[in-house]
């Protein structure tokens, strides 16, 4: 694919195609800020099948921000405030490193990995129920720890959600607590990323453009994300998220493995 600007436009060129994966992936970025956010995963996936990783990732964070908003707004009285306090200083540092390593570290390898860690948890919550049982108390390392592996994957190509996973499903929040929790910490996140995405080029013209158009798709998905999670049981919410983690950490294994 050509992404140099189209005439007159100034956005990037698409074929059909492409279009039509630009628009899942902005409907999987909304519906993951109505609280589905194991659905966001897929959405740098989708697009880095017309584009590189790198170009995806930037194209989609004005999305992820704008919805953001929203999903702030629908959630505005449902989180945990400690859980995500705890949370956010290893975030911040995981959104640094992840800055300063830009042009080191490869995204395939970083893909890979948080693809065999979403993997083991899954397997391990479907393997053993009872981690349905008692919540867990959020402890400050193991927020610290998680928040920042979220905070770096989440920087280099928005896959944050499989580890944040793993540190806040235990905690067993109820759906709408844990969704609004989710979705404050990585709006917060993604509101850092922009100045480091800036420096580093990943923010350009096209992508802005290209993104705008794209922006009202995903902010009917924020409506739409919200009503499943109001009316989605509490078990059966947490048995999709789990079945969800398991079938996006298959597909960035493969996309790690294959390249």
């Amino acid at each position: 694919m050509d992404c140099t600007s189209c005439k007159g436009v100034g956005m990037l060129e698409l074929t059909v195609a492409g279009w039509v994966l630009a628009v899942l992936a902005a409907m999987a970025v909304g519906l993951s800020k109505g609280g589905l956010a194991m659905v966001g995963i897929i959405s740098v996936p989708l697009m880095s099948l017309v584009m590189s990783p790198v170009q995806a990732a930037g194209l989609l964070l004005p999305i992820y921000v704008v919805s953001d908003m929203g999903g702030l707004l629908a959630f505005r009285r449902n989180l945990d405030r400690r859980v995500l306090m705890l949370a956010l200083p290893g975030a911040m540092l995981g959104i640094g490193v992840g800055w300063v390593t830009a042009h080191v570290v490869p995204v395939r390898g970083v893909t890979l990995i948080v693809g065999l860690i979403g993997l083991g948890f899954a397997l391990n919550a479907l393997i053993r129920p009872a981690l349905d049982g008692a919540p867990r108390r959020a402890r400050g390392r193991v927020a610290t720890v998680w928040g920042g592996l979220a905070g770096y994957t989440s920087f280099v190509s928005h896959s944050g959600a499989p580890l944040w996973q793993v540190y806040a499903q235990p905690l067993r929040l109820s759906p709408l607590v844990y969704a609004g929790t989710t979705t404050w910490f990585f709006a917060i996140g993604n509101i850092v990323k922009l100045l480091p995405y800036a420096a580093l080029g990943q923010l350009s013209a096209a992508n802005l453009r290209t993104a705008a158009v794209l922006m009202p798709v995903s902010l009917i998905s924020v409506w739409a994300g919200l009503r499943l999670v109001r009316i989605i049981p509490p078990l059966v919410f947490y048995r999709l998220i789990t079945w969800g983690l398991l079938a996006v950490s298959l597909r960035l294994i493969w996309q790690g493995v294959m390249g």
